[in-house]
């Protein structure tokens, strides 16, 4: 999939971000300038080290840049202070990481429900609509350490669409799981972002899991290596 700029959801320009290590200032954004078009899944690749979790939390405003501008639906993210920020993630964004990140003492559907709550919107329709979808109504009032690596993941997912966000953020999300666990993960994601028309962004090291995107970014110590439309990714893959 092409990246309209005009119809593009979220714009990244020019973005560098550089963290002190004893005495030496390290470069692990260097330049980067991405565009995520609504509804679109993008995916960014690269070895461990080469920047990704970094800049995808650039694009998610949950780390200011050293320069460079990102834009959510022409908002300029960059420009605005903490409060402003938090405003957005809780309207527009949803998040899905590797360690789940579930309150340990709530249960599934409080989890889920999380967002809608701190926004003061709440849905109980909609929660209970995504406990169905996910698979877990027999979990509802389970809490987070009844549950099994996929189980806690599936809720995750369903807390980062509650709120129906124009995009989602996932590090890693099927990182901490097995094959099956991974595989079901994922095509929960994908068919709940069809459902809300969210854009994904997703970080992986995982190829089976790019084959899936419209668009493969890859990186290289903080900068972007190549973009790779979805099915010349599925090809080259196929042809090991």
């Amino acid at each position: 999939m092409s990246v309209n700029v005009e119809e593009a959801l979220l714009c990244a320009n020019r973005l560098n971000k550089t963290v002190q290590v004893g005495d030496q200032s390290l470069t692990i954004i260097k330049d980067v300038d991405i565009q995520v078009n609504a509804g679109e899944f993008v995916v960014i690749m690269g070895k461990s080290g080469s920047g990704k979790s970094t800049l995808l939390g650039l694009l998610a405003a949950l780390d200011y840049p050293d320069s460079g501008t990102v834009e959510l639906a022409k908002q300029p993210l960059t420009m605005l202070d903490e409060d402003a920020l938090a405003a957005i993630r809780q309207r527009d964004m949803g998040f899905v990481f590797q360690s789940f990140h579930l309150l340990p003492t709530l249960t599934v559907a409080e989890n889920i429900a999380f967002p809608l709550d701190i926004a003061r919107r709440p849905d109980a329709a909609r929660v209970t609509e995504l406990i169905d979808a996910v698979g877990l109504s027999h979990r509802r009032n389970s809490l987070p350490s009844q549950l099994s690596g996929g189980e806690q993941q599936r809720t995750a997912v369903a807390r980062a669409l509650v709120s129906r966000p124009k995009i989602v953020f996932a590090d890693e999300p099927t990182g901490n799981l097995d094959e099956q666990n991974a595989d079901q993960v994922m095509q929960l994601l994908l068919d709940l972002r069809k459902q809300t028309g969210s854009a994904l962004v997703v970080v992986t090291h995982d190829p089976a899991l790019a084959e899936m995107a419209d668009r493969v970014i890859t990186m290289h110590d903080g900068a972007i290596d190549d973009t790779i439309d979805g099915n010349r990714f599925r090809e080259q893959f196929a042809n090991g």
